[in-house]
């Protein structure tokens, strides 16, 4: 795992060195163990790269790399777990390596295939090649997104980097908001690619590649899509003894490292899953980490601890107690603000298993396969249940009326569901992800908020709707794990795992996001997945013979925090010193007389607006950090 960055420039300007030196340093979490800086005889492009030595430990791997007479160079960030496979085809092909990199392989593979190459990878990158005889710049992300890459076009150049802090070192690239995308977090907690918080800074999205030339010629494509149709047509044992074989030679290629190895373990289904399958495959005890609360709703130890002992794990337990000072790091990790508070604990539990390993293993994945998420059991009863529309509008104001409660209160629950039953199509999923409606907006947003937007409030919005709508052929199950696979999945979940991560130089392997495991498990019929509301009920059959009913039936809990109560007790002033002081006046982005209202009521006991206090919060570290340039965290320079 690395970082990578480079630029290229037109109109005959040069690459400076200092400024790819510099990005790279930007980018030294991600790779600690060795630095490289490439510039060509023209000066016309440079390539840089932060190491995080995992296979080859030896000088041979140094990045850039290149092939045997330097006209294909090279900057990769990643795995790629079917290299061995790849190199032995090379090597009968008659290409020579000097390394036993998976990176070499790349090269060689694009020599013979080009752009085409791509359809051979297996596992999670993003990388770029210059192609000095073509001169053009090949650029391309993994299929699910696991890992990130972002550019910018300034001034008669391209430049690009794994986040856009290193972008920023080059004074052409501007720290200026993308207020349109601040819209966009305000109603997901994310930004979706292609867009970033700053404006002339883009995402590459998952599963694309694009290339750059000399002459300024930039084309950007899908490569890959994932296929719901046309479903297998097999017994659910057969179904069952499929997934565990998948699923063990995902784990098995996801285990080959020259560094120490380990895993997160929740307790949950699918992180249980994947020790039992290291477990199956390994000589040793697999290394296990757990996280956990002292508030018992939130906390899972006790059934990670029932999973470790089942399979005779070396565990490590930490517990995350309420400390806000943490955050201002978290944003500038993350680049721009991000609301999925389990960046929190995900970055406590990299930081400790990062003291034993350097790589680990997660189940990532597992819910968006085999449909696992509680919003399924909802979206399933509505449509179940047919309700005409004139009585849809009742139930969301009987919903509105029920008392809001804690956030896993019973009292909550039923409220969503009221509302949920309440929407339809695309706008019920939009409810159940939102965290600011649009017409929470409108009171929230000033006047000169508003007239910012180039597309308005209600643009946010129609991002869903188009998706949702692209998957129309698919019936209510697939087309929901097909919204969460293009969306949350790739936008939120797999953001959150790489920079907090990689913020420690952890490496992190996800087996249920094999792009092969996706394929297959796309194709089961979705009345295998969620049988009336028994969710993954395939994959829990499949697991039967590994984990215990205790573990494989309990509740989902996810990996939440318990912000409703830090923010009413021990981050109570944390919160107003941030959000009722001067600066949200100042920006005149936000109502304050809104902004307060949300933090009173949250306060008093009189709603439950933790998600939203958390979602300003970030906004408002954000703005401090990469706007108004305020060092308020460590590793500002």
């Amino acid at each position: 795992m690395c970082g990578i960055c480079g630029k290229l420039t037109f109109a005959q300007k040069k690459v400076d060195s200092s400024l790819i030196s510099a990005m790279v340093k930007k980018l030294s979490h991600r790779g600690p163990d060795d630095t490289g800086v490439y510039i060509n005889k023209e000066k016309n492009i440079g390539l840089g790269h932060a190491r995080l030595s995992i296979i080859d430990l030896s000088q041979n791997a140094h990045q850039p790399m290149s092939n045997e007479d330097e006209t294909i160079w090279i900057v990769f960030n990643g795995e790629i777990y079917n290299f061995i496979e790849l190199r032995e085809e090379l090597v009968k092909n008659g290409h020579r390596f000097v390394s036993q990199t998976d990176s070499e392989v790349i090269i060689h593979l694009y020599e013979d295939m080009g752009i085409d190459c791509l359809a051979k990878l297996r596992g999670m990158f993003a990388f770029a090649i210059w192609d000095e005889i073509n001169q053009r710049l090949f650029l391309a992300r993994d299929r699910a997104g696991k890992k990130p890459l972002v550019y910018a076009k300034p001034n008669n150049s391209f430049v690009f980097a794994s986040e856009s802090k290193a972008l920023l070192k080059d004074a052409d690239v501007g720290a200026e908001p993308n207020l349109d995308a601040i819209n966009d977090y305000l109603t997901y907690g994310y930004i979706p690619s292609p867009a970033t918080s700053f404006k002339g800074i883009y995402k590459l999205p998952p599963a694309h590649w694009m290339t750059v030339d000399s002459r300024e010629n930039i084309h950007v494509e899908r490569y890959w899509k994932l296929n719901f149709y046309p479903k297998f047509s097999m017994s659910e044992e057969e179904y069952s003894q499929e997934i565990i074989n998948q699923l063990k030679e995902a784990t098995r290629l996801r285990m080959i490292s020259d560094v120490p190895l380990g895993a997160f373990l929740s307790g949950g289904i699918d992180s249980s899953a994947v020790v039992a399958m290291m477990s199956e495959l390994s000589s040793q005890p697999v290394k296990t980490f757990s996280i956990g609360f002292k508030e018992k709703r939130y906390d899972e130890t006790r059934y990670a601890k029932m999973v470790a002992e089942r399979f005779g794990t070396e565990h490590t337990e930490i517990v995350v107690s309420p400390d806000l000072s943490i955050l201002p790091q978290i944003v500038y990790n993350y680049n721009e603000p991000f609301f999925d508070s389990s960046a929190i604990p995900s970055f406590y539990v990299s930081a400790a298993t990062r003291n034993h390993v350097t790589v680990a293993l997660n189940g990532d994945g597992g819910d968006e396969c085999f449909a696992g998420y509680q919003r399924y059991k909802a979206f399933f009863l509505a449509e179940y249940l047919k309700i005409p529309h004139f009585l849809r509008t009742k139930l969301c104001r009987v919903g509105d009326l029920f008392p809001d409660g804690e956030y896993k209160s019973l009292n909550r629950k039923i409220k969503k569901m009221l509302e949920v039953i309440g929407k339809e199509g695309w706008q019920r999923y939009l409810y159940m992800m939102k965290i600011f409606s649009s017409q929470e907006k409108e009171g929230l947003y000033t006047q000169k908020m508003k007239d910012s937007l180039k597309q308005g409030i209600y643009a946010s919005e129609s991002l869903m709707k188009e998706l949702f709508d692209s998957g129309s052929s698919l019936n209510g199950i697939d087309r929901l794990l097909y919204i969460d696979i293009h969306s949350y999945l790739s936008e939120d979940l797999l953001v959150k795992m790489d920079i907090a991560s990689m913020s420690v130089s952890l490496e992190t392997r996800s087996p249920f996001l094999d792009h092969r495991l996706m394929e297959f498990a796309a194709k089961i019929p979705s009345h295998l997945k969620l049988r009336r509301f028994t969710t993954k009920m395939i994959l829990k059959k499949a697991l039967r013979q590994y984990l215990p009913d205790e573990i494989l039936y309990r509740q989902k809990m996810g990996f939440d925090v318990p912000l409703d109560c830090w923010f009413r007790h021990e981050l109570k002033e944390t919160v107003r010193e941030n959000l009722l002081g001067n600066r949200i006046a100042q920006r005149n982005l936000l109502n304050p007389a809104v902004v307060r209202q949300i933090v009173e009521q949250h306060l008093q006991g009189k709603r439950n607006h933790a998600q939203k206090i958390y979602s300003l919060l970030m906004l408002e570290f954000w703005y401090r950090i990469f706007i108004d340039g305020e060092k308020i965290c460590e590793k500002l320079d």
